[in-house]
């Protein structure tokens, strides 16, 4: 992909959401179909934009869209008859929204330490937790828009003990590993499109699942466990409104994966050597770019302060503590050349 002079070092470092401009008559042609359609919630494009999430999630029975991560979470556990008592295996190193999930649910959380290399769960502590306090269910965290190196050891492992997996996939929109999506290796995979993510809808999130039950148990879920009110659920419902933003991102996704790719490889990887590295076969979606040098110029840590130390867990985690502190992330915005491409109208 040849980038254009407006995606220089200092246009990749100006904030932007991921929104592409030549997207805009066609998101309003959505809006106005929707405002047509007086369904505003519950409706065709709730639907269209799951599928199309979906279809870039081969091995997945299907995805369920809802207003925010924590919905597809909460109700992944519930599925899984996470409730008081219950331990939960839980990186460190992630936002503190992946253990609320279980402590609202009054599970308790046991906390996992990271990578290095990957800032993500370490198999080997993985493993003795696993064995330590027998979960029902476990988390693992896709940091920075990769992959977790060790996701397919820690999946086998915990379908051979019975422990039911979860991937974050929050920041990991539009990854793969040899042609795999995240979300896929699990019983359950959640994204997040807060405002700052590579694909954002504003608010929202979805989940994917191998387990056509665990999709159907979700829906109900999300919308107060209607028609029956067989599953305690509550209202994480997506608007039509926001589903359209969704359903124009996820047409968007692998061009934007692409571009985002391409100006790594032009104008970041040269000036550092100390970055994250991945595995051969492994793409990454670059929420974000991940350097383990000091920069001048960084948006911050992904995380500065694991969720162990402000639990107060008493634990030892070595290795988070250290990525809280030992890497750095450098600005990569998605600024595509508009030029001479034409908007997309259909």
């Amino acid at each position: 992909m040849n980038l254009s002079p407006l995606s220089s070092p200092t246009d990749l470092g100006r904030f932007a959401i991921g929104f592409d401009p030549r997207d805009r008559s066609r998101l309003h042609q959505l809006w106005d179909e929707v405002i047509d359609s007086n369904r505003w919630a519950e409706g065709d494009l709730t639907k269209r934009f799951e599928d199309a999430w979906a279809a870039k999630h081969p091995g997945a029975a299907g995805a369920v869209a809802t207003g925010s991560w924590s919905g597809g979470a909460v109700a992944a556990l519930k599925h899984a008859g996470v409730g008081p008592g219950d331990v939960v295996l839980c990186p460190s190193n992630t936002f503190m929204a992946t253990p609320l999930a279980a402590l609202h649910l009054g599970a308790k959380v046991e906390f996992v330490d990271c990578n290095r290399e990957d800032l993500c769960v370490s198999f080997a502590d993985f493993e003795q937790k696993l064995a330590q306090h027998k979960p029902k269910a476990a988390f693992v965290v896709h940091i920075g828009g990769h992959i977790a190196f060790d996701i397919q050891r820690i999946a086998d492992l915990c379908r051979a003990q019975g422990v039911f997996l979860i991937e974050d996939c929050a920041h990991a929109h539009g990854a793969t590993w040899n042609g795999q999506a995240p979300g896929t290796w699990g019983d359950a995979g959640v994204y997040s499109f807060y405002a700052t993510k590579t694909v954002s809808t504003g608010e929202g999130g979805i989940l994917v699942s191998r387990h056509p039950e665990l999709l159907e148990f979700a829906r109900a879920f999300r919308n107060y466990g209607k028609p029956d009110h067989e599953v305690e659920g509550l209202n994480f419902r997506m608007s039509e409104f926001t589903s359209a933003i969704g359903l124009v991102q996820t047409e968007r996704l692998d061009e934007l994966v692409a571009w985002k790719n391409a100006a790594a490889r032009e104008h970041l990887d040269p000036v550092h050597a100390g970055r994250l590295q991945l595995p051969d076969g492994m793409v990454s979606g670059l929420y974000k770019y991940i350097v383990f040098d000091p920069i001048e110029k960084s948006t911050g840590k992904v995380y500065d302060q694991p969720c162990h130390r402000i639990l107060r867990h008493q634990v030892d985690l070595p290795n988070s503590d250290w990525v809280a502190t030992g890497h750095w992330c450098v600005p990569i915005y998605y600024r595509p050349e508009l030029g001479n491409q034409e908007e997309v109208t259909a």
